[in-house]
């Protein structure tokens, strides 16, 4: 039970578990560890299951047509990391997940998270609020990165994420924020001479 206690505090933050109901979701968890550099999804893939972040760090990302990277999420602990889309409708996954660091994942399948929630009515409730805060984080994420400038636009993931920015090499977080890594650097550069 120990080992899926930062899952439990994070659930017990929106939802009160008995001891009961904490018993019975631990059953249908398992953790997982990934090496630095491995996938925990794969493009075209079915997402089959949904990851919480107790250490490490992921990166989620397409690969284009031309072969190029685009990055669209970090996750670090106390963080969900999977292809959401592919995930529910367990279609093919539209992005990769693969590690940034060595990691490790409370990890449930989408069957058993089903199951969960019919066994556990309160998960259901849960689960919709975590999606309907992902959803305004995405949407909110798109009219950053229509309405502001790309200095503005990395001095706000600067703000928004400094335990992020020291931990991922500088050309992943120039592709997140959809500029070249010299771009960025000039970006840096420029805020340097500002100060």
């Amino acid at each position: 039970m120990e080992k899926f206690q930062p899952l439990l505090d994070y659930i017990n933050r929106i939802v009160d578990l008995t001891e009961e109901e904490e018993r019975l979701l631990t059953s249908f968890i398992s953790t997982r560890k990934l090496l630095k550099g491995q996938y925990f999804l794969q493009q075209g893939d079915v997402c089959k299951f949904s990851g919480f972040v107790i250490s490490g760090c992921t990166k989620t990302f397409y690969v284009d047509d031309e072969g190029q990277e685009h990055v669209v999420m970090f996750s670090i602990e106390d963080w969900w990391t999977s292809d959401m889309g592919s995930y529910i409708t367990q279609k093919p996954a539209d992005f990769n997940v693969q590690c940034l660091e060595n990691t490790e994942l409370i990890q449930f399948s989408y069957e058993n998270q089903q199951q969960m929630m019919k066994e556990i009515p309160k998960l259901e409730r849960f689960f919709r609020i975590i999606v309907q805060r992902a959803l305004v984080a995405s949407q909110k994420r798109i009219v950053r990165n229509l309405s502001m400038s790309a200095k503005d636009r990395f001095l706000f993931f600067r703000k928004e994420y400094p335990k992020i920015e020291q931990r991922i090499p500088q050309y992943l977080i120039a592709s997140y924020l959809g500029i070249t890594k010299e771009f960025l650097s000039k970006i840096k550069s420029q805020l340097i001479l500002e100060q």
